[in-house]
């Protein structure tokens, strides 16, 4: 965690929603004039879509049924802390692309399922914007946890989170509900030894939990919409946070308990905008008085939120 060039992490598992909170963050960016590098968390994994299938074919073989992109053997973990790090250090480094689907690869003219060329982040950025798997993983000496200065988690409760990937990966990336059935049975062993232990880590976890029946996800038509959902936001410390002015801001919302606020899940949106902006902004203060600090010739705007936000490292995120 450094002030010289701040790191924003966005973890949450694969139909979490990771990437509608990441477009929430665009909107921020843009409206705040914050130049951020973006960095996808698929890009770290460690094989191509054609490697992995032969990886999992071989594990199975041995007896492993577990295999998965969720667990440590899958993924560049290394590669990705090493890169925090050097960010933080320096605000540069080096990302790619894991091209999804036949969109995605068709600017670059390879097949789904490949990764791009490694390439330099862009220069002169105010913060590293990273959403994935992994954004706070702690294993066998790697731990990526300790590098961001904001790290948010993104979890629906576990029969919505199945119900948003059935339907993404049959719209989007045209697999049969029984291949994406056998991917979430073969992904649950890393899910609760790798994915759930982050939660735990996260500076602010957002869940969604809807209130109509989702007793059975496979066979859901829809997907919950926000206004058939409850909004779950807990704070790892909350003091610091605002809580009268969230609760009077996001209407029908409650506290229910010291750290945790409840608001309708058609107010995400807004409830980001509110909790984070601040934050960011707050971060990007830091930003420039560290680098005002080591280059005193640099002007920059005075503090005026710093009696409005807390530290983030010893105030209401820690």
């Amino acid at each position: 965690m450094t002030a010289m060039h701040p790191i924003i992490a966005v973890t949450g598992s694969s139909g979490a929603g990771t990437t509608s909170v990441m477009r929430t963050f665009e909107q921020i960016f843009r409206r705040e004039r914050i130049k951020a590098a973006f960095l996808e968390g698929d890009s770290f994994h460690r094989y191509d879509r054609i490697s992995m299938k032969q990886k999992m074919a071989e594990a199975l073989a041995r007896g492993d049924s577990n295999f998965s992109h969720f667990g440590p053997e899958a993924n560049l973990l290394e590669e990705l802390e090493a890169l925090f790090q050097t960010y933080g250090e320096t605000g540069q480094g080096r990302k790619r692309a894991y091209l999804h689907d036949e969109r995605e690869a068709l600017a670059y003219g390879q097949p789904p399922g490949t990764f791009t060329e490694w390439e330099s982040l862009p220069e002169d950025t105010d913060l590293l914007f990273y959403e994935g798997l992994h954004g706070a993983m702690v294993c066998d000496g790697v731990d990526v946890a300790r590098h961001p200065d904001l790290l948010i988690g993104v979890v629906p409760v576990i029969n919505l989170e199945w119900i948003q990937k059935l339907h993404r990966d049959r719209a989007t990336r045209g697999y049969s509900p029984e291949a994406i059935t056998d991917t979430i049975l073969r992904r649950m062993h890393d899910y609760v030894r790798f994915v759930c232990p982050q939660f735990s880590r996260t500076h602010i976890n957002f869940q969604r939990v809807p209130v109509v029946d989702t007793s059975n996800p496979f066979i859901a038509r829809f997907i919950p919409t926000p206004d058939e959902s409850m909004l779950v936001i807990r704070f790892a410390r909350p003091q610091g946070i605002d809580f009268p002015y969230l609760l009077s801001m996001l209407h029908g919302s409650f506290m229910s308990r010291a750290n945790t606020i409840v608001c309708p899940g058609g107010k995400m949106d807004l409830a980001m905008q509110l909790i984070f902006t601040p934050l960011i902004l707050r971060l990007i203060e830091r930003h420039k008085e560290a680098l005002a600090r080591r280059s005193p010739s640099r002007t920059f705007l005075p503090p005026a939120l710093a009696t409005a936000v807390p530290e983030l490292t010893s105030g209401a995120l820690g």
